[in-house]
């Protein structure tokens, strides 16, 4: 019987920031990918249907999305478990026992691919963590991994460089899975009047469904965003160091770096941070980032999304915030403007020169 060489990825949690990588590396293996379909309303309800409440929203949309991929009749489907990404640095619990919470609650004959990333133990890292990706599929072939990770690598750092352009993440992605890259002249790139930088995990800001367009949104309310993409790992972990902190956490960078950088940024006039209600690690980050916002003057509002998160009352917040940063522009921009003083002396002479012509 012929192997299936095909492999369901989800669009949830990881896929946000590794799926160039995986893109380029599968294909190489000559591994054919089915992905899920974007998120929806059904996506979300089916996923939160099979766990406890206060599971956090995007642990839901990612079941739902194995939903999704089992409807198409994809067998073999792609659940890492990242469990550490560097020595004593972690991902969250829940990050780290996916494949067992998918195995658990769903009931299904399907091949959970779980090839395991920890950084903290031996003989856990990144080739190993390859091999047992394709080791399914009957590859074992050490030169043939390690060849097809260059092809991974270089897609998303591909990816990488038209993102830290400017490029927004949808083109870039777009790009990258086409062999493309293009980088937007900087001429032609729009300016806009307020710059807000974007806290988030990729996993919440860029499911539009979860954070309802947020992107398209701010766009339309002329502001530009940043976001990580636009950051090197060396200026997110001096932003680390700014906010006082010691990563701990895998996903930091994203977080408490990205804000620490931002934060000292005079250009940028606003922070926004988006989390997902019941998560742990993000309640203490933005606790923490909301503190130093205080600290350096810069105003700041906190987005907690779920799958009951309105787009009205959502979309409210967005706008006041936007519209208060508007204000709090221009009148600074009213109060440091140099207004020449001068003293008015009235020409008291007029009737005088009317008399002496006459």
């Amino acid at each position: 019987m012929e192997k299936d060489m095909t492999i369901g990825i989800p669009r949830g949690m990881s896929f946000y920031n590794n799926y160039p990588f995986w893109y380029g590396f599968f294909t190489a293996l000559g591994i054919k990918i089915v992905l899920s379909d974007p998120t929806t309303k059904q996506t979300m309800s089916e996923g939160a249907s099979l766990v406890v409440t206060e599971t956090c929203l995007p642990i839901k949309i990612y079941l739902g999305h194995i939903l999704n991929l089992i409807s198409k009749g994809v067998k073999n489907i792609f659940v890492p478990s990242l469990q550490s990404i560097a020595p004593k640095i972690y991902n969250c619990s829940k990050i780290r026992g996916l494949p067992d919470l998918v195995r658990n609650v769903i009931k299904a004959d399907i091949n959970i691919i779980e090839p395991t990333l920890d950084k903290s133990a031996k003989k856990q890292g990144l080739y190993e963590f390859l091999s047992e990706a394709v080791k399914p599929f009957g590859i074992t072939s050490f030169d043939e991994i390690k060849k097809a990770s260059k092809q991974g690598w270089k897609v998303y750092n591909n990816f990488l460089v038209m993102a830290r352009s400017g490029m927004s993440y949808k083109k870039a992605m777009h790009y990258a899975l086409s062999g493309k890259v293009f980088i937007e002249e900087a001429s032609k790139s729009k300016s806009s009047p307020i710059n807000v930088a974007l806290i988030s995990h990729g996993y919440n800001m860029y499911d539009e469904r979860a954070t309802m367009k947020i992107f398209d949104k701010l766009e339309k309310m002329d502001v530009k965003v940043f976001t990580s993409l636009q950051l090197t790992d060396e200026q997110m972990a001096e932003g680390i160091t700014t906010l006082g902190q010691k990563k701990y956490w895998a996903n930091e960078n994203e977080m408490t770096g990205t804000a620490g950088h931002y934060l000292k940024d005079n250009k940028i006039d606003g922070i926004i941070t988006i989390n997902a209600f019941g998560c742990g690690p993000d309640s203490l980050m933005v606790d923490r980032i909301t503190r130093k916002a205080k600290e350096f003057g810069k105003p700041i509002l906190v987005l907690t999304i779920d799958e009951q998160t309105g787009e009205a009352g959502f979309i409210t917040r967005l706008e006041a915030f936007i519209d208060m940063l508007f204000r709090k522009k221009r009148s600074k921009i009213i109060s440091e403007a140099e207004i020449s003083e001068y003293d008015y002396v009235p020409q008291t002479n007029i009737c005088d020169s009317i008399l002496i012509e006459k």
